[in-house]
């Protein structure tokens, strides 16, 4: 089967690139953060919007992630001096380029969700051999049934 785009080049990764690649996997992939960003842009910009956005996401949970993407630059947080005080939250252009980084990986997930694992073959970077396929060995005698 021929395939209308090339397949990527890879490259050697070196130490520091691996420490980035695997800090940012980690930091989407931690439980919760990839759904409050997505809240956030959505228009969830209170901490009752948050939670309320986020099934399952606990008040503790959600200042700790909050705290968190604070602290790497993915959230801002804004306090209005009213009474009672107010403090909202906001990407920062940095977590929307994040977010849409991740559109692929979503897309992914759409495209095989419910698929099983064990159902893929496993796939060959290689190119097909020239080679026929080896013959199957010629039965030997029959195996007797168990009872």
């Amino acid at each position: 089967m021929t395939s209308s785009t090339p397949p990527p080049v890879w490259h050697h990764i070196d130490d520091a690139e691996c420490r980035r690649f695997t800090s940012s996997v980690e930091l989407v992939g931690k439980r919760w953060s990839s759904g409050i960003l997505l809240a956030i842009a959505q228009g969830a910009t209170r901490f009752s919007d948050i939670v309320a956005s986020v099934s399952g996401l606990s008040d503790r949970l959600l200042a700790q992630r909050l705290k968190e993407l604070e602290r790497v630059g993915l959230v801002t947080r804004s306090v209005i001096a009213t009474t009672p005080v107010q403090v909202r939250y906001a990407l920062t252009p940095r977590g929307a380029d994040l977010l849409q980084s991740l559109q692929p990986l979503v897309a992914w997930g759409q495209r095989w969700e419910g698929e099983s694992a064990a159902a893929d073959a496993p796939v060959k970077a290689a190119a097909p051999s020239a080679a026929p396929p080896a013959a199957a060995p010629a039965p030997s005698a029959p195996t007797p049934a168990l009872g």
